[in-house]
């Protein structure tokens, strides 16, 4: 019995074109092409790492569908454009957005995350020169 609601199964992807570099020994070489790189060539370790990674857009995809259903096409199409508004806004290019706005609309200020536990890079308090990071964001140099 179907209640137009999307599928939560997960669909495998899996990297079947996937060209890695070899170094001299038929590996990829840390030292020229860094840590980070080799992994997202390696394709997906495990089958829920693709559902992982899109939790909150099949969340949302899920949280329309529903809506859509209960309330018509109304509601999603209000929620949807006040989203799309939300992500276009900014700061100056030197000023880190929390983007606040946006995740108070999709309900993620309620989730608790690595990002929030173990600091990330973007995160950070350490700020370029003001002017010179606007005339690089702009072209200027």
């Amino acid at each position: 019995m179907s209640f137009g609601l999307p599928s939560i199964k997960v669909k495998p992807e899996y990297g079947s074109n996937v060209k890695k570099q070899d170094g001299t020994f038929g590996v990829p070489d840390p030292f020229v092409e860094g840590l980070g790189s080799t992994k997202p060539k390696l394709g997906i370790s495990h089958p829920l790492e693709v559902s992982e990674r899109n939790y909150h857009l099949n969340e949302e995809k899920m949280n329309m569908a529903m809506l859509r259903n209960i309330q018509g096409i109304h509601a999603p199409l209000k929620l949807s454009m006040e989203t799309k508004f939300t992500k276009k806004i900014g700061r100056l290019p030197f000023l880190p957005s929390s983007n606040l706005q946006n995740d108070v609309i999709t309900g993620r200020y309620l989730d608790i995350g690595f990002e929030d536990i173990l600091n990330t890079p973007e995160l950070c308090e350490v700020a370029g020169q003001p002017h010179a990071v606007v005339e690089r964001s702009l072209g200027l140099i």
